[in-house]
């Protein structure tokens, strides 16, 4: 897409957030490898000097684009959560925003397992992916805990299995509907918890 002159609201939009905002829909679309630089340019409508004032290089903007990635995701996990008095119906809050995330137009799998498989071990983006999926564990280990699972670690471990299995299976199978077989299993699993912790 090559853009020639900018809309007046995008003018009013920081150059800063434009680019962000291009790189959150490419990079999401396509990859963090396949995107390069000057197309975020062009797809932002900003110059190149504009980028390097923002941003030191490629890899900062991934690192923001993660970091956005992680806020928006633990904002609308938190607000389920928060929006339900009973531990179990906290649970399956974290699921059915999952679900709905699936139908959304545009859906393509988990931004931190896109980036970290095409990052090289050891980096920031892999410290990134590393960050976000320790803060999904503990979220499940704490959830656990609170539903009085007898171990809440072995339970937190199994939901997230079942988060990360649900995502790549609507990814890759384009099938949104596992969102339903999903949330059965997080059931059966709740029950087989809490009945042992009885």
């Amino acid at each position: 897409m090559t853009v020639t002159s900018p809309s007046a609201s995008t003018r009013q939009t920081p150059a800063r957030d434009r680019l962000l905002a291009a790189a959150n829909e490419l990079f999401y679309a396509e990859g963090i490898n396949t995107v390069g630089v000057d197309r975020i340019i062009e797809h932002a409508g900003v110059s190149r000097a504009s980028f390097y004032n923002n941003f030191e290089s490629k890899e900062q903007l991934i690192h923001t684009y993660l970091l956005g990635r992680h806020e928006g995701t633990t904002i609308r996990l938190s607000e389920a959560i928060a929006a339900h008095d009973d531990p179990r119906q906290k649970v399956l809050a974290v699921f059915d925003v999952q679900a709905d995330i699936f139908r959304q137009p545009g859906f393509n799998g988990c931004a931190f397992q896109a980036a970290s498989t095409e990052a090289p071990a050891g980096g920031t983006i892999a410290s990134d992916a590393t960050a976000f999926r320790h803060w999904i564990r503990t979220m499940f280990t704490d959830l656990a805990g609170l539903v009085g699972a007898a171990d809440p670690e072995q339970l937190g471990r199994q939901l997230h299995v079942l988060y990360d299995g649900a995502g790549l299976t609507a990814r890759m199978d384009h099938d949104a509907d596992i969102a339903v077989a999903t949330r059965t299993a997080v059931e059966v699993l709740l029950n087989a918890a809490t009945t042992r912790a009885k």
